[in-house]
């Protein structure tokens, strides 16, 4: 069941992150076991690599020209590589460029390298430990996505960027180590903060709190901070939180309770997917709209009133809340997203105002309804 959801919330998860846009005529060079591309700088990218080796050393060079960068997906699901070797040459790791490479237990990362692509290591499952070198400036979306062997990692101070929580469901990642003169990070009680934006990137898996509150003048909680993280029960959020990320909360499936404050303005896209345990929340009345999956799989949550501002609810919104029986939709909202209560076998009605466009979607869609 865990794995089943690990890979359902993944899925939705890669959904949200653009992949890059080639020209629609490129033609790739090959090398050897490479295929790369020529940059504009003259200079190459691996774009994909063919071979079967086990322990490799990327070469420096192809058809002589110098390898400067690790291209997206360039090694995707290469499943028979233990360790690999990026040459110095290299400045630039793309996006899911090592993704899927499940045997990966080494990799040596040059100092040459500035940039580390969104789920570069991403499901790299048998990765212990990496060393992130002190040329690294930016760590992009998810970089290490269910990299479930990971246990420590230190972030050096020459990292200026974090995207949104790098370490999602590393479910044994105990801690990120941070000096405490870094200039953009720090962490509080073992959980990652951005010092410059006051956001709340990343909360360890393996801790065994139960409850967690979340510092005051905090301003807001990344995309799926607290992704996975399975032993919270309770969550305090402060009103200096104006924003929460989609996915913040996603797979939370023994979170019962948390208040969301007047500051916040949206329930974004699968902020609470699969909180299965989640009895009730209270959204409130400072909400404008609730996004694509945000309740999608909270199997425990009975009753809900969305709040008078509220004008939109996103596809998939409540699908497969198989315990709620009553929701209580405004005359305010003026779109609700397909399937937005399919699956919700106990759902008795839906208090509407006369004649809204809540009346008509339910009419449309053979849902029950009542009037307020």
């Amino acid at each position: 069941m865990k794995r089943t959801l690990t890979i359902v919330l993944a899925l939705l998860l890669l959904a949200a992150i653009p992949s890059p846009v080639f020209g629609q005529e490129e033609v790739l060079l090959s090398s050897g076991d490479y295929q790369y591309r020529i940059l504009e700088d003259g200079t190459a990218e691996i774009a994909k690599y063919n071979g079967q080796a086990a322990s490799l050393e990327v070469p420096s060079s192809l058809d002589s020209l110098a390898v400067t960068s690790i291209g997206y997906k360039a090694f995707e699901n290469c499943e028979s590589l233990t360790e690999i070797t990026v040459p110095d040459s290299v400045t630039n790791i793309g996006e899911f460029a090592f993704a899927g490479c499940k045997s990966l237990t080494e990799i040596t990362i040059p100092d040459s390298v500035t940039s580390i692509g969104a789920m570069a290591f991403a499901g790299c499952e048998s990765l212990k430990e990496i060393t992130i070198p002190d040329s690294v400036t930016n760590i992009g979306i998810s970089a290490f996505f269910n990299c479930g062997s990971l246990k420590e990692i230190t972030i050096p101070n020459s990292i200026t960027n974090v995207g949104d929580n790098p370490f999602a469901m590393c479910g044994n990642l105990n801690q990120v180590l941070v000096s405490l003169d870094h200039p953009t990070l720090a962490t509080i009680d073992g959980v990652l903060f951005s010092k410059t934006d006051k956001r709340l990137i990343w909360y360890p898996i393996p801790r065994k709190n139960t409850v967690y509150e979340v510092p005051q003048d905090t301003l807001s909680i990344d995309y799926h901070a607290f992704f996975g993280c399975d032993n919270l029960t309770g969550i305090t959020i402060p009103d200096s939180v104006t924003s929460i990320g989609r996915y913040a909360f996603a797979g939370c499936e023994s979170l019962k309770e948390i208040t969301i404050p007047d500051s916040v303005t949206s329930i974004e896209s699968a902020t609470f997917a699969a909180c299965r345990s989640l009895t009730e929340i209270t959204i409130p009345d400072t909400v404008t709209s609730i996004g694509d999956q945000a309740f999608i799989s909270c199997n425990s949550l009975k009753e809900i009133t969305i709040p008078g501002n509220v004008t939109s609810i996103g596809d998939k919104a409540f699908t497969f809340c198989d315990s709620l029986t009553k929701v209580t939709i405004p005359d305010t909202v003026t779109s609700i997203g397909g399937w937005a209560f399919a699956f919700c076998d106990n759902l008795k009605k839906i208090i509407v105002a006369p004649d809204s466009y809540a009346q008509k979607y339910c009419e449309e869609n053979g849902l029950p309804f009542a009037y307020q």
